[in-house]
């Protein structure tokens, strides 16, 4: 299984960025999706999933998927200082037989500059 994350970059605060995770090796479509990101020096927090966002960006975050192209999106928009970080992708399934798979992307660094 590969999840590859991309679309990171430096941008102004105020500016967007469209981060894409593109999966391989797995049923796309039986897998939820997360995003999730780690600030320097700081743990690994939630952003979003399908079914709800983190409080810190509410508002200014979209979680999208195609199926066709086993690709998750993460449309940011409004971006600050404090959002800047190495954002990972997450895929989640649960089956009967192995309880939650989880596998992990290698991450994409947003910076945003003030």
């Amino acid at each position: 299984v590969q999840l590859q994350a991309s679309g990171g970059g430096l941008v102004q605060a105020g500016g967007s960025l469209r981060l894409s995770c593109a999966a391989s090796g797995l049923t796309f479509s039986r897998y939820h999706f997360g995003w999730f990101r780690q600030a320097p020096g700081k743990e690994r927090e939630f952003v979003a999933l399908s079914t709800r966002v983190a409080n810190s960006v509410k508002g200014r975050v979209t979680i999208s998927r195609d199926n066709a192209k086993n690709t998750s999106y993460l449309q940011m928009n409004s971006l600050k200082p404090g959002d800047t970080a190495v954002y990972y992708c997450n895929a989640a399934a649960f089956t009967q037989s192995t309880g939650w798979v989880n596998y992990w992307g290698q991450g994409t660094l947003v910076t945003v500059s003030s």
